[in-house]
Order: C-alpha cells, then structure tokens, then sequence
C-alpha cells in the first residue's frame, strides 16, 4: 500500500483529502505546515507528497528540498499558476489547481506513483514492431495514456488506425497537430506522445489557450521581465520554458491570439523564447503538441491564423473521430465509464438496460466522450436499482426540432429520387415516403446505409421506426 503525507493548512481539505486517498487504498499522514512535517515525519518513508503552495511559514515547495527523494506534488490555485510553475522548475513533479476534480487527483497520484515506481525499477522494454502495434488490443496499445484510469479505449478502424500511428510518431521530436470535436478525449493522445516519448520523464506543461485572457497570454506563455508591465513587480517563468526539456500541449491553438502565433513561431523555428520586456533570447528544448476543433487551415485563409504557424504545426496530423463514428467503440466507452462511476459510488453490480444499450448506440453524442462520461455518471448517482434506464441517462428527444430536421431531410431526399428510389413519391406524405423506403429497402440495406440513402442519422432512423411501430428485420445489419 502506496503511503502518501498531505501537507495543508485547512482541516477541512486536509481530511476530505485523506477520505478520497484512503477510501482508493492509499494510507495517508498529514501535516499543517513543512515544519510539523519535519518534525513528526521520516519524509523518506513516503512515496508521495501531497503538499499546499501557501502554507504558514515555509511554503510549499521546502517539501521539495526536505525530501529530496520523495516526488512532490503541488496543489496551486489558478492565480498561483505562475508560482506553480516555478514549483517544476525547483523540483515539483507535477502541480494541480484547486479546486481539483476528485478523478483527476486520483488519476495524477497514481500516475505518480507509478512513474516513481517505474524509475526506481526501470523495466527493460524492447521497441514494439509495426506489427506488433498493429496487432494489439486498444487496451495493449502503445498509446494508452497513464494519466487516464481507462486509458485510450477503442476497437474502431479509425482509432486502430490513430494507435499505430501514435506507436510511430511518438518516439520521434515532430511537432503534432491533434484534430478533433470538443470532447473526444485530444488530451488524452497528447499525453500518450509525451508518455511514450524519450521525454517522458520531463514534464509536460499543458495550457488551454482559450481559457486564459488574452492580456496574460503571452506573459503566461512566454514569461516575462520585472517592470515590463503594470503589476509586474517581479520577473516570471513562463509556460514554454517550463516545459524545457519535455512536452508543451496547446489545446485550442486556434484561440491564440496573432501577438502570441508570431513569438510561438520563433519558439518552432529558433528553438528559442524572449520574456515580455525582455531584449535577450535563450534556448529551449520542447516538443510542441497543439490541438484544435477549429479548421486551421481555413482560419489562415481568414487572416485568423498565421499560414506560416499552420504549416509549422502541422508536420504531423492526428485525427481524433468523434464518438458517432467509432461504433461498437461507444458501448465499450459506456461500459467502462459505467464501472468507473459504480467504483467511485462504492455500489457493484449496476449495468445498463437493453433499451438504454441501444439508446447509447443512436444517440448523436454532439460533446462526444464527455457528454457521454456525464451521463454515465449522472445516471450511476442517481440509480436506485442496478439497472440504468434510457430515462435516467437523461437521453431525450426534442420532438418539435427532431421533427423540423427529418422534414428538411426527407425534403431534400424527395428532391433527389431518382438516386434512392425507382417509385414515384409526389402523392406521399413524408411519413408515408419513409415507411415505404424503409420497408422496400430495409431487407438489403444496413440501418447505417438505409440512414446514409434518407439523409438522417441512425438515431433519427431508430427513432422514426419506434414512433410509427416499423421494427426492424431480424437480418438486417446496423
């Protein structure tokens, strides 16, 4: 059992800390300051420490010098982010902001620890073959990130395909550029290039460039010099530099604004930065990973995006598929996220009902993973039984909006006859066109072909047959 000392001044996070660690079989000691820790402690005796970064007295980050042989993580606020920061540069193997979610505590002190474990008793691993990576399971493949408790899952076609080429591009320095829809999980492939590169066990800084102002970006970025502006009273490390040595993740690159693109283009180019204020330039060593939902290359086109920066990050293109298109990939998700949640919860035995299986199928997932991740957890919390009911998912249909797309798409099919049926329509309402194309076709076509012919999705398919009670043939695939 993994012992982990948690050093924060405030009682009341101090013991919901120790509830959530002990609660997942970890034994916790805890302090209120560095010098209560030294006193009561053999600091050297621990595999982790969970240490505050104001704390009265001597901050946080003494911990680091006090134990030199213990991994230390940082709890920092966002406005702490700077000194967060300089906490990696002293030494701090990671930092997390408060208020920190419980699942990524959890998946950040295991990672941890596991990656302590792993240098101490290094494993001799032999390079994965092309084949090899092409032949594994998803759960086997070389790009399950460790800073997630369910790795990378997929069975698809499209995500064996992103896992091989993850098992190339990995080892190598290439700037990557991670293309996906909001929610398909772009974090977790950054981490699995950083994890299975030979940087892995650098840091890796990851940002989301929307999520800080525009007037700090660069500053946050780049770092800058004492007195260069208003409430600069002191010079700062910035993001990149931070990242020297290791990993950068951009995420949503496509929000940085122009100022920020030029200097990150010398970065790509120059190996170098200059802090805001700052008249020299040093070297740095990174590996830049950036993604986006955003088309880049249209941005370009714009204006909104530097065509020089596109061609820069885009030496190598990974595609993340959204959920809709992964198949049987959905349920496994599901079912993975269901045990999760039912782990968390401390009740064994919840799973989903048939029609909540299907439900999960059909359903569109516009947030993807994430939507799909708190609708598990939704339903999970809110179960009283062990059976998870469509209801429960909170999987609805507005019927007035479904009802407007179907008619615009059977319009636009009509529109288009020839090409999807040899039978004349003019005289059919729109309900009656679908059910004489359902029931004509539906004994040779897939559900995804038959959705694909009638311009609608495969929830919208399943739907419509349910509300004018055509079932579906035994024979046909989905």
């Amino acid at each position: 059992m993994s012992h982990i000392l948690v050093v924060e001044d405030e009682a009341i996070i101090r013991s919901a800390l120790r509830r959530l660690l002990e609660r997942h079989q970890y034994q916790v000691s805890e302090a209120g300051s560095v010098a209560d820790a030294v006193n009561q402690f053999d600091l050297g005796t621990f595999d982790l420490v969970i240490s505050d970064l104001r704390l009265p007295g001597e901050p946080g980050t003494e911990m680091i010098r006090r134990a030199p042989d213990t991994p230390v993580l940082i709890m920092t606020s966002y406005a702490s982010l700077r000194s967060a920061v300089d906490s990696m540069k002293l030494g701090a193997v990671d930092y997390i902001a408060k208020p920190f979610d419980h699942e990524e505590m959890l998946q950040t002190v295991a990672r941890i620890i596991k990656d302590s474990q792993e240098r101490r008793n290094p494993p001799q691993v032999q390079p994965a073959t092309d084949a090899e990576i092409s032949s594994s399971s998803a759960t086997q493949q070389p790009a399950v990130a460790k800073g997630s408790s369910m790795g990378i899952i997929g069975t698809s076609p499209p995500m064996q395909l992103l896992f091989k080429r993850i098992g190339k591009v990995a080892p190598t320095d290439s700037t990557v550029l991670i293309q996906g829809e909001s929610g398909t999980g772009k974090e977790l492939v950054a981490k699995a290039l950083h994890e299975h590169s030979r940087r892995a066990k650098a840091p890796m800084i990851s940002v989301n460039c929307a999520a800080i102002p525009e007037t700090l970006i660069e500053s946050e970025l780049f770092g800058h010099e004492k007195g260069s502006f208003t409430g600069a009273t002191a010079g700062r490390t910035g993001l990149v530099e931070a990242a020297d040595g290791g990993t950068l993740f951009l995420d949503e690159i496509g929000e940085l604004p122009l100022e920020a693109q030029a200097r990150l283009l010398r970065v790509l180019q120059e190996g170098e930065i200059r802090r805001v204020g700052s008249v020299q330039s040093h070297k740095v060593d990174v590996r830049l990973v950036a993604a986006t939902h955003r088309d880049l290359k249209t941005l370009a086109r714009q204006g909104l995006f530097r065509e020089d920066l596109y061609y820069r990050l885009n030496v190598i293109e990974l595609r993340l598929p959204p959920l809709r298109e992964r198949g049987e990939d959905i349920m496994l998700i599901a079912e993975a996220l269901l045990a999760r949640a039912a782990k968390n919860i401390n009740q064994s035995g919840l799973h989903f009902s048939a029609e909540a299986k299907q439900a999960i199928s059909l359903h569109t997932w516009r947030g993807n993973v994430r939507e799909l991740e708190n609708a598990v957890e939704r339903a999970a919390i809110l179960c009283d039984e062990d059976e998870i009911s469509t209801e429960l998912l909170g999987i609805e249909l507005d019927i007035e909006h479904e009802r407007a797309s179907q008619a615009a798409n059977a319009l636009q099919t009509m529109s288009h006859e020839q090409s999807v049926s040899s039978e004349p329509t003019e005289d059919l309402s729109l309900e009656d066109y679908f059910q004489h194309f359902v029931l004509e076709h539906q004994d040779r076509m897939t559900e995804t072909e038959l959705a694909n012919k009638l311009g609608i999705s495969r929830k919208c398919l399943w739907e419509r047959r349910q509300r004018l009670g055509i079932p579906r043939k035994k024979t046909a695939n989905s």
